[in-house]
């Protein structure tokens, strides 16, 4: 058990609502609630909220509801109280304050999920994912954010790491028996089990592309020459006038951007600065910046006018584009005012989607075209997607390490060096999970949880 000081904080968001709740944690709980509610003459039974009477040195603060969680069966694990009170920032204050005054400290950020981890009550993983849960902003983030905490993730992770420990326990006796030249660990089964392993981890590393995008929001950069709509088009996403829509050319100057959530999926659209040839230096600037955002989006639309290109063209200027923004994103060319085209001008090129802005058409096959591009990005076969930067580079030291012993076994080399290889890969996996920390890492990934948490 981790017995450090006792801390408070407020665990609902600052500001004025209807309640507010504050939490303690640690060995002093109990003196502390004692102390904001000197009427009360025993601790309440655990898990069962009461109605109390709450008091400082000054005098009466307000009513609410307290309930106590006794450690280890709490969520760090120590004595923990929740004190819900009405939501007034001068109540909340003033609380935070009795609760100081009594013996508390004021929570760090991430201090009471950090306690979690340390007093074994969840591993670094899920712990990471409490702070991916509250900050989901879709379907599609919350579940995954949801399956990380409930330890998915974890166990495949460690998974792996009692393999390599095995393996690098019996590749490590062959050293106590190194004269009698001594072979534990099958070679041949070794390279089956690696090759097992480093498969295991490409897919983990391969669902990072997907799990990243879902939860930081799939960027989408609207570009084209001026007057193609894009404006119009982002609008009629939005289903709102976000954007500034005229006839004149070069309105819009800088880029717009705004979310909307898609068949579970969170995607982040950038209306951009028309692309054309302009002696204005301001616009050239917005132009600059329209390539610079379409290199970084995830899926660029590029809009046209149906009235004034056709199809062989506008592939052309596909092309031109995809030239200049490289391979990372998809590229969708889209040919819009359809609804001025007579039908018999129009062509079927799968290449080119048509649609209308103004009027809707086409805008529900474009989302499903989104969407099907964020599917795509998770072809593993692996149900555990990777969301956190942080694993993919411990995966990608740990899948380096695995290399670097397939080696050794195919070229023959000690026990001791292969032993090595091992040990490296075993540290990489459990720094994942937590197995392996060092303080630095833990204040890092700690210090961007939010104050109460």
């Amino acid at each position: 058990m981790y017995a450090p000081d006792t801390i408070a904080a407020l665990s609902t968001a600052p500001g004025t609502g209807a309640i507010a709740v504050l939490r303690i944690s640690g060995p002093a709980t109990q003196q502390v609630m004692h102390a904001v509610v000197p009427s009360m003459l025993l601790t309440p039974e655990p898990r069962e909220a009461v109605f109390v009477r709450l008091r400082d040195a000054e005098g009466a603060i307000d009513e609410g509801l307290l309930t106590f969680f006794p450690g280890p069966h709490s969520y760090t694990g120590e004595d923990v109280a929740e004190i819900s009170v009405h939501g007034s920032p001068y109540i909340q204050q003033r609380m935070l304050e009795a609760l100081v005054a009594a013996g508390a400290r004021l929570a760090l950020p991430g201090e009471f999920t950090q306690r979690a981890f340390l007093n074994r009550k969840l591993d670094l993983s899920q712990a990471e994912a409490v702070a991916d849960l509250i900050a989901s902003g879709s379907r599609a983030a919350h579940t995954l954010a949801l399956q990380q905490m409930r330890g998915g993730y974890s166990q495949r992770i460690e998974g792996l790491r009692d393999q390599l420990i095995s393996l690098g326990a019996l590749v490590e006796l062959e050293l106590d028996f190194g004269e009698e030249d001594v072979q534990f660990a099958d070679r041949a089964e070794l390279m089956k089990l690696l090759d097992g392993i480093v498969t295991v981890c490409d897919e983990l590393i391969g669902s990072f592309r997907y799990g990243n995008a879902v939860k930081q929001g799939v960027p989408v950069a609207i570009v084209g020459a001026p007057n193609s709509g894009k404006s119009t088009l982002l609008n009629a996403l939005l289903q709102e006038d976000r954007a500034i829509v005229s006839d004149i050319p070069g309105t819009t100057r800088d880029t717009v951007e705004e979310t909307i959530s898609l068949d579970g999926v969170l995607f982040r659209f950038i209306d951009t600065a028309g692309i054309r040839q302009t002696k204005d230096s301001v616009e050239k600037l917005g132009i600059e910046r329209s390539y610079r955002k379409a290199a970084e989006a995830s899926i660029v639309v590029l809009l046209g006018d149906a009235g004034t290109l056709s199809e062989g063209a506008f592939s052309t200027q596909a092309e031109m584009l995809r030239k200049r923004v490289g391979k990372g994103p998809l590229i969708i060319p889209v040919l819009n005012k359809s609804d001025l085209v007579p039908k018999s001008a129009k062509k079927s090129a799968s290449t080119v989607m048509h649609i209308s802005a103004k009027n809707g058409d086409g805008l529900e096959a474009l989302k499903a075209r989104f969407t099907e591009h964020v599917r795509s990005l998770n072809a593993g076969e692996s149900d555990i997607v990777v969301t956190n930067a942080r694993h993919v580079e411990a995966l990608t030291k740990a899948r380096t390490a695995l290399l670097s012993a397939k080696k050794g076994v195919q070229d023959g080399i000690s026990g001791e060096l292969l032993a090595t290889d091992l040990r490296q890969a075993q540290y990489h996996l459990g720094a994942i999970t937590g197995q392996i920390t060092v303080d630095d890492l833990l204040g890092s990934i700690f210090s961007r949880f939010c104050i109460g948490k």
